[in-house]
């Protein structure tokens, strides 16, 4: 995970959720990477690395190199807004290089609830990643105790913030 600092913060992260749940979920605090500290980090050998990313026109996607099946892979996972997200995909040339993984019809989020999202396919960093380790590892990957953890918190902001609302706390 590159997660943006403001995310860190936030009471809604759901990548603190993953960082618990999943035994291999590294997560890097930053906005900026100088080019051989993100080289490092992108290219560790021994695995094929994917970003999980759509294909957007302001940073159209790299072709996918020829890779042996089944060999192991290493999933990118940027964790912030949209707009930053897409911006730290710019600014960083090693990360859009990266093959993509794009969820072409991702499953309703239940993130809904407590943020906003401009698009019926955005998603949480969570319910995205959730979805694409699904369909890397198949019916392998347990993604329910997950995704039922996640639909709790998300219970759990949202009754916190309707109770601020109500106390005049918003």
């Amino acid at each position: 995970m590159l997660q943006h600092p403001q995310e860190q913060r936030q009471a809604k992260n759901s990548v603190a959720l993953l960082r618990l749940s999943l035994a291999n979920c590294e997560v890097v605090v930053g906005e900026r990477f100088a080019p051989e500290a993100l080289a490092a980090l992108l290219q560790r050998p021994g695995r094929h690395t994917r970003l999980l990313y759509p294909d957007v026109p302001a940073a159209p996607a790299p072709s996918a190199p020829q890779t042996t099946a089944g060999g192991p892979l290493r999933l990118v996972v940027i964790d912030a807004t949209w707009r930053k997200s897409l911006r730290m995909l710019v600014e960083h040339p090693a990360l859009a290089a990266l093959p993509r993984l794009s969820l072409h019809a991702p499953a309703p989020t239940c993130y809904g609830a407590i943020r906003t999202a401009r698009r019926v396919d955005q998603v949480s960093t969570l319910e995205a990643t959730v979805q694409a380790l699904a369909m890397l590892e198949g019916p392998s990957f347990g993604a329910a105790p997950l995704l039922d953890a996640f639909g709790r918190f998300v219970a759990g902001v949202a009754a916190r913030q309707r109770s601020a609302a109500s106390s005049g706390q918003a």
